[in-house]
């Protein structure tokens, strides 16, 4: 193996596993890979390694899970003397120490084009915005958050229906392709570099629990959005008879059919079509607290929802 190929992998979810295999694929020197702790998830709680923590024990890797960043941390990287740091959404911040270890410098896998949407969810606030294009940024690592230097972007559309899951799918691999891209120039010493226009940043922080809430005063796209960027994590929802309702898919109508905000106005084979602020909403596939997933038709075969129904309302709207 190159010896100036010692790469070390730092990533946590489902999104780094793509950038981790090609890694892993191109049989480069991968040293170790750093990864949250292990912690409950799903219902029952149960404590179960990363994504990014499975693969690794599945090809023999060195797995690393510190609680902090330390100092004795950082000289325990300086000790494996990496070339190159890769990172894709590990989940942390990387203290200078660190970054100023290897000598070729981090590199993250970034999913959005960079300025814009600079934070922890990138993918989820591009759809719920409304924004038809997004891209991968693989850029060099600064000490703020997504500030440092770009290497290379590209960049796809994003279509009026696809929901965070798919998105997040085509850029996990996208990220790959592009880091491979750029893995392979930085070891030949080919790699160029441009500054960030900082007046042009936008933020994408982590979403809070009060915007998984629809508010049908909102105009109907805006909330159709909100449901395409929170499918499949976490959910858009309304209230129904003092329970949540989530949707999980929709679509806009324009049918000019008046009601009041979060009147359900007609049900019929175009879904459950409830009025917004401006425009009406057709729930197309929903879910009510403690049962499945189901097609509006399904679900109003074994459910009385009837025109003039006001949906929302209640401690969990704001």
């Amino acid at each position: 193996m190159n010896k100036e190929r010692r790469i070390l992998f730092m990533g946590t979810p489902e999104f780094a596993v793509p950038s981790l295999e090609s890694i892993i694929k191109k049989k480069y020197e991968l040293l170790a890979v750093v990864t949250q702790p292990d912690r409950p998830r799903g219902r029952g709680k149960r404590v179960i390694p990363s994504p990014v923590k499975k693969i690794a024990l599945e090809h023999g890797l060195p797995v690393l899970q510190p609680d902090k960043l330390s100092a004795d941390f950082v000289q325990e990287i300086k000790q494996l003397a990496p070339d190159v740091v890769v990172v894709a959404a590990y989940g942390k911040i990387l203290p200078k120490s660190l970054l100023e270890t290897p000598p070729l410098g981090c590199i993250n896998v970034h999913a959005s084009l960079l300025p814009g949407y600079r934070g922890a969810a990138p993918i989820h606030r591009a759809i719920i915005n409304g924004e038809v294009v997004t891209g991968i940024t693989i850029m060099y690592m600064a000490e703020g958050m997504d500030t440092g230097d770009i290497i290379l972007q590209k960049e796809t559309k994003i279509s009026s229906v696809e929901n965070v899951g798919s998105l997040h799918d085509r850029l996990s691999i996208m990220g790959a392709e592009l880091l491979d891209t750029v893995l392979e120039k930085l070891f030949r010493g080919e790699v160029s570099r441009r500054g960030q226009d900082s007046t042009a940043a936008t933020y994408a922080p982590p979403l809070k629990r009060e915007e998984e809430i629809v508010n049908w005063k909102e105009d109907a796209r805006k909330i159709h959005n909100q449901v395409r960027g929170m499918n499949p994590w976490p959910g858009a929802y309304t209230l129904w008879k003092g329970q949540r309702l989530k949707i999980w898919r929709s679509a806009v109508q324009e049918n000019g059919v008046k009601g009041n905000p979060g009147e359900v106005i007609h049900l019929g084979n175009d879904g459950i079509i409830v009025a917004a602020g401006s425009g009406e909403l057709s729930i197309q596939e929903l879910q009510l607290s403690g049962g499945k997933k189901m097609p509006a038709e399904a679900f109003l075969r074994g459910n009385l929802l009837t025109p003039g129904t006001v949906l929302g309302g209640g401690s969990d709207e704001s």
